[in-house]
């Protein structure tokens, strides 16, 4: 039997564990997904220790992604993609040992835009970004692969958001007080922060000078209908929600520990919703 799992402190909010699970089944394949809470102090530990006992791999989420970047720097397996990221969030084993580390959330982020607004063009694009954590550096990375030109960074600590703008092309960073004169041109607006999830602190931004062709999505999916979707949404923008972004970034590593590259599904998305 195949092994994998997620890490996190905590990580009993972790859906990947369900959504892992219908696949398995899905595809009839003789194995396990299992949530691992693991502190901070015995993450390297565990990360040393998970491949010798038959784990094929493990995902990571808050707050192992920067610690497992640095600790998969050192031994040499990082993916030089994720260099610029600065995070990783899954981890591939083989020989009791980690073989390959890399970051899924920006391929799944381009995933799910495509799925849920198909008519998207990249190269015909203005992004306006919420947000300069590890999320948005990922999203960023693939938004510039996938070929956009233009993206506007907000951030409420405008530091953070000078210092991506200066690892990255194409980006140029604007006033969170002052939104209006970044959102006036957009054809994209993403939220990449936590701002608006349920039980966290609101998202409070106007969406007044927005046009209303624009794509508004968010990296938020509980609540699956964030308010800056329902808002959105109201004044008649196109708009994709968080959930499929999580569904399209476990895939890779799914094929990468089980041999079999898996489908996103309505039926993934009910059983992953609690239906």
């Amino acid at each position: 039997m195949k092994l994998a799992g997620v890490a996190g402190w905590p990580v009993e909010h972790s859906r990947s564990p369900a959504l892992h699970g219908y696949w398995l089944k899905e595809y009839k394949i003789e194995g396990a997904y299992v949530p691992l809470p693991i502190s901070p102090d015995h993450l390297p530990d565990a990360l040393h220790l998970l491949p010798k006992i038959g784990f094929a791999g493990l995902n990571l989420t808050i707050p192992h992604k920067e610690t497992a970047f640095r600790i998969c720097t050192e031994l040499g397996v990082i993916d030089p993609d994720v260099l610029k990221i600065g995070a990783v969030n899954t981890l591939v084993f083989d020989s009791g040992r980690i073989v390959k580390a890399f970051n899924t959330d920006g391929y799944g982020f381009i995933q799910n835009l495509k799925a849920g607004a198909p008519n998207w063009n990249p190269e015909k694009t203005n992004v306006v970004l919420l947000g300069a954590g590890g999320a948005a550096r990922g999203i960023i990375v693939a938004l510039l692969e996938a070929g956009v030109t233009s993206i506007r960074l907000l951030n409420r600590t405008k530091e953070k958001a000078l210092q991506l703008s200066k690892i990255f092309p194409n980006t140029t960073v604007g006033d969170w007080k002052k939104p209006a004169e970044s959102l006036a041109n957009a054809d994209l607006l993403i939220n990449a922060t936590s701002l608006g999830m349920k039980g966290g602190q609101p998202l409070e931004m106007s969406l007044d000078e927005l046009p209303k062709s624009a794509i508004v999505t968010d990296i938020v999916y509980t609540p699956l209908q964030t308010e800056l979707l329902k808002n959105a949404a109201a004044r008649g923008n196109p708009v994709v929600d968080g959930l499929g972004m999580l569904l399209h970034q476990a895939a890779p590593g799914f094929e990468e520990w089980f041999g079999v590259k898996p489908q996103v599904t309505p039926g993934l998305r009910k059983c992953v919703l609690g239906g």
